[in-house]
């Protein structure tokens, strides 16, 4: 976990004694620097939309023109860039419409990829509301190329523009952001392992804020509860993780009411947040705030689009990668002698059994027991991350030289894709798991078996070789929970680029 910073972080170093003399001043001060991330990506994702409409704008005009049909308006090829040009601050208000600038701050794991849908409606409406305009006032009429081309290049170059600000913006110091955790005990440690581990998040752990001055393991405690205020105006702290703790906090909701006046963001993790999926709805009872848990089984016109996306795309794979499984089969023969795949029982939906399929990475008669006692071994609370992931034992005697790098790419799946095609696995889902591994579940993780097992999923996706064999189950029983089309297209999206970044890096 990174230490604390503050010239570094540019941060202003103020004087405490001039602080305590003047607190108007140390107020002012909070206030200028508590909401640093959310103006520099804010000006960063709007210059980055504009940027990307008017490119796309202008190479529609440069490859197709101006209209130039018997109706055209009145002045000529110009007034379609005159009509666009005024109509971008309607974009840009769209974009707002649609929460395209206010996740970063307040979601730490917010992507691009989550903006992906949100830019696909903006970019949509925005065209209606563009051609409706130009109709109306007979300024112009474009015509259907050119408005398929620039629906078509502003999706890309607007998603493409804002991944490359919020690239450039994890650059900048302005980006980080002083966090505190309060409670040190289970579930705070757990949530400063989780943060400290992605640093694309920007967050600066200082430390926890706990009675216990020895909970810490890895971050100090920098003092109890009471202090907290204290801390968060000292520290330049602009967002505070709240856990569950066996010290509550005194007054506590004024402390939240006192920490919002001072711009913080505050995280609160629930009392019960192993029960709290993704899908959780919040609603109300006469003012009372109430959290909402849907069934976890999906229905069945869901479970419909869900299985014609998969038959489609695995049809599609299957003819595309026919040439690589060509030439795999041909490297695992010359390697190894045995069956070019791998086939094993799994669990799919609601438990049945099913033979996954997988390239062959390990020499013929390799010993299953080891894999069920590492199970036990990993199942343990305390169990560490493994440094070369989960689920991958080092049996490097048994594996074979192309069996390992299918192992690192994750290429060694593929064969998957018949097991989609033939519905027994689904694209996006949990790990099909073993037998044996259901020895380890505590009840609420056989909730994973409602949905079909999948070739991607959510731990895979955000913490693969992160995270522990009970925190991929945790992750297993959110997705069921929580499905929906735009979270199975959000980690569709995703997957390319982890498994670039962890091939980047073994």
């Amino acid at each position: 976990m990174r230490p604390v910073k503050t010239e570094q972080q540019g941060r202003p170093a103020a004087s405490d004694e001039l602080e305590s003399r003047t607190p108007e001043l140390a107020e002012g001060r909070r206030r200028s620097v508590a909401r640093r991330r959310h103006r520099l990506v804010r000006r960063a994702l709007l210059i980055a939309d504009l940027v990307g409409l008017v490119s796309a704008f202008a190479v529609a005009e440069l490859f197709l023109g101006a209209s130039r049909t018997p109706w055209d308006n009145r002045l000529g090829e110009r007034s379609e860039i005159l009509v666009f040009l005024a109509s971008l601050p309607i974009w840009i208000g769209l974009a707002k419409l649609y929460g395209l600038y206010g996740q970063d701050e307040e979601r730490t794991d917010h992507s691009t990829a989550d903006d992906f849908i949100p830019v696909l409606h903006m970019v949509t409406l925005g065209l209606w509301l563009f051609v409706a305009g130009a109709w109306l006032t007979n300024l112009a009429q474009p015509e259907v190329p050119k408005l398929l081309l620039f629906w078509a290049l502003s999706v890309l170059l607007v998603a493409s523009g804002r991944a490359l600000a919020r690239r450039a913006c994890r650059r900048s110091s302005d980006y980080i952001q002083n966090t505190l955790v309060v409670g040190a005990g289970e579930v705070g440690r757990l949530i400063a392992r989780k943060l400290g581990q992605h640093p694309e998040y920007g967050l600066n752990l200082v430390g926890f804020v706990a009675v216990d001055a020895d909970a810490g393991a890895d971050l100090p405690v920098l003092g109890p509860p009471e202090r907290l205020l204290e801390l968060v105006q000292r520290l330049h702290v602009e967002r505070v993780v709240l856990t569950p703790t066996d010290e509550p906090i005194a007054n506590a909701v004024a402390v939240v009411h006192r920490l919002k006046n001072l711009n913080v963001q505050i995280d609160i993790v629930p009392h019960m947040f192993e029960v709290i999926g993704p899908g959780v709805d919040i609603h109300t009872i006469e003012g009372v705030a109430l959290l909402g848990l849907p069934p976890t089984r999906l229905p069945r016109a869901s479970m419909l689009i869900k299985r014609t996306v998969d038959t489609v795309l695995a049809a599609l794979g299957l003819v595309l990668l026919a040439p690589f499984f060509a030439y795999a089969a041909w490297r695992i023969r010359r390697e190894s002698p045995g069956p070019v795949l791998f086939r094993q029982t799994r669990l799919g939906l609601n438990m049945r059994e099913i033979t996954m399929l997988k390239f062959r990475t390990m020499a013929v008669g390799a010993d299953e027991d080891i894999h069920r006692r590492y199970i036990q071994t990993i199942m343990n609370r305390q169990a560490a991350p493994e440094s070369h992931g989960l689920y991958k034992l080092e049996r490097a005697d048994e594996i074979t030289p192309f069996g390992r790098w299918l192992r690192q790419t994750s290429l060694d799946e593929l064969p998957q894709l018949f097991n989609v095609l033939r519905g027994d696995m689904s694209f996006v889902g949990p790990r099909p798991c073993l037998a044996y591994e259901t020895e380890q579940f505590e009840p609420h993780h056989f909730e994973r078996f409602n949905v079909m097992p999948g070739l991607t999923g959510l731990w895979q996706v955000t913490a693969r070789a992160r995270s522990t064999f009970r925190e991929a189950l945790e992750m297993d029983v959110a997705y069921a929970r929580g499905w929906s089309l735009g979270l199975d297209l959000w980690l569709l999206a995703r997957t390319p680029y982890q498994l670039l970044r962890r091939t980047g890096t073994t």
